[in-house]
């Protein structure tokens, strides 16, 4: 917690307070909102902070030393600056949250009490619940490398290496509908089923422009159209018309980082690593153990 201001603390020493809570949304896009639990709207640390429609306090769990902290905020999707699709693109994943204590007579009057990063976003009929995890939390995140039998690069990054807007590795589509969940296409026609399956697309047009999604599913349709099935993405806002780039798909095997995208020399994974059932094997009259690599 933050040392409060001299004045605030006067305030608070009081018989009768006036206090409310702000919190102050800090996007790595450098988009900075503010709202309040405050029937007015406040301005704290030069923030203007919208009242009653932004942000609803939960319960705060604080620990000892470096122990995480976790809070949990609740609020409807009735705020124009807050919308489900901001929200499904990523815009607020990372974004830090400041909370501060206002005296809602002098506003002027304002003390920081936690600042908090963005986790967990759920949303449910019109509403979300955003965890907070306060700053510590970095320290519980999986660092540098793992052993594992896939691939822990991302297609087209400078330890893949691979060169994703390579002929044949990327199409250009046109949304002609959005039907049963899912969006109807030209562009993506004559490429092999699932060649997009995991891979990364990118709208250029609509009210989605400069957002991205990955690519669940592909299937072929007559006249040259495509259904394409979005992981867990909402598809509100597209509309017929919007353009889109997508890219091959990876699912990070080496068999496909060999034969789809002849990258093998670049393969970030450990695809040798004996499995369970090599490692507890043993040596026997019906087995093969010519001594052969397990991934040939």
């Amino acid at each position: 917690m933050s040392e409060l201001p001299q004045a605030l603390r006067d305030h608070l020493a009081g018989a009768v307070t006036s206090v409310c809570f702000c919190w102050i949304v800090r996007r790595r896009d450098g988009a900075v909102l503010g709202f309040t639990d405050h029937d007015r709207p406040l301005v704290a640390a030069g923030v203007a902070c919208e009242p009653a429609t932004g942000f609803a306090a939960g319960a705060v769990e604080s620990g000892l030393g470096l122990a995480v902290d976790t809070a949990e905020v609740a609020g409807a999707l009735s705020s124009e600056a807050i919308s489900e699709a901001d929200i499904e693109a990523g815009k607020y994943d990372g974004a830090t949250v400041e909370q501060w204590l206002v005296n809602w007579a002098e506003p002027g009057q304002a003390g920081m009490l936690k600042r908090h990063v963005i986790g967990e976003i759920r949303r449910l009929d019109g509403a979300f619940r955003v965890e907070l995890r306060s700053l510590s939390a970095a320290f519980d995140e999986r660092r540098g490398r793992h052993f594992l039998r896939r691939c822990d690069a991302d297609l087209g990054d400078a330890r893949c290496g691979f060169d994703t807007s390579a002929p044949g590795f990327s199409a250009a589509g046109v949304v002609v509908a959005v039907e049963d969940g899912q969006v109807r296409a030209t562009g993506l026609a004559g490429f092999g089923e699932g060649w997009f399956v995991h891979g990364r697309l990118a709208w250029t047009s609509g009210a989605r422009s400069g957002t991205f999604a990955t690519v669940a599913a592909v299937r072929d349709r007559p006249g040259g159209e495509s259904a394409v099935s979005l992981f867990g993405h909402d598809l509100a806002g597209i509309a017929s018309g919007d353009t889109f780039t997508v890219h091959a798909g990876c699912d990070k095997r080496f068999a496909t980082c060999r034969e789809k995208f002849s990258n093998g020399l670049n393969f970030r994974g450990f695809p040798h690593i004996p499995g369970n059932d090599a490692a507890l094997t043993y040596a026997d009259g019906e087995g093969d153990f010519n001594g052969g690599p397990l991934v040939p």
